[in-house]
């Protein structure tokens, strides 16, 4: 089992770079375990709380069970992981069954300031984007897909993304074994992580 962590600020093209790695390794057995599913719950906050709870901070994050349930796949044994709605700020009933695989993909923006999570992973990709490129990415995805209105995102973005990402992700980079500029458009980078990846592979099989 090969244990793959790819970090970055919000909307440098992780997302990106995790399909293009599931399609390149498309013939071994891949799963993706987001961060964001991780998110700790806040059903019970106000909606004043949530407005202003710092969901870039890695306190926002149960890392305990994202680290247990690693370690369980690593194990061999399945695990239910937990499913996050941003439009209520907490945890939905449901879960999602995650069985072990050749390779598990963690993403986050915050996966690399944990050392219990990065002392379990094989291969550290940091995927590194201009301010501006990540900022229209943001606000994009914020408002076709989380419902959020423009003056929320601007406000966030100043007040948190910006600064999380200065003090927390941006120091983070230091832990990756392979730096990807440009996003996910980066194809070359994309082809030498994939023959790495199925290198790695090929040798635990040996």
């Amino acid at each position: 089992m090969l244990v793959i962590g790819i970090a970055g600020g919000s909307g440098s093209g992780k997302t990106t770079v995790v399909r293009a790695l599931e399609e390149k390794l498309k013939e071994d057995n891949v799963v993706v375990i987001p961060q964001d599913s991780y998110y700790k719950d806040l059903s019970s906050y106000t909606e004043e709380q949530k407005r202003h709870n710092n969901f870039d901070h890695p306190d926002a994050i149960d890392w305990e069970l994202l680290c247990t349930q690693l370690k369980d796949l690593k194990n061999g044994k399945s695990v239910e992981q937990p499913m996050y709605s941003y439009l209520t700020c907490g945890r939905l009933e449901e879960t999602v069954k995650v069985n072990p695989a050749d390779v598990i993909i963690i993403e986050g923006i915050l996966i690399f300031t944990c050392k219990k999570l990065r002392e379990q992973m094989d291969i550290k990709i940091f995927v590194d984007a201009d301010d501006d490129d990540r900022l229209m990415r943001v606000m994009s995805r914020d408002i076709q897909e989380r419902g959020k209105d423009v003056n929320w995102v601007i406000e966030r973005y100043s007040n948190t993304v910006k600064p999380m990402y200065l003090q927390f992700i941006e120091p983070s980079k230091r832990y990756a074994d392979i730096i990807v500029p440009q996003g996910g458009h980066n194809k070359v980078a994309i082809d030498v992580i994939s023959a790495t990846i199925e290198k790695a592979i090929r040798k635990e099989e040996q």
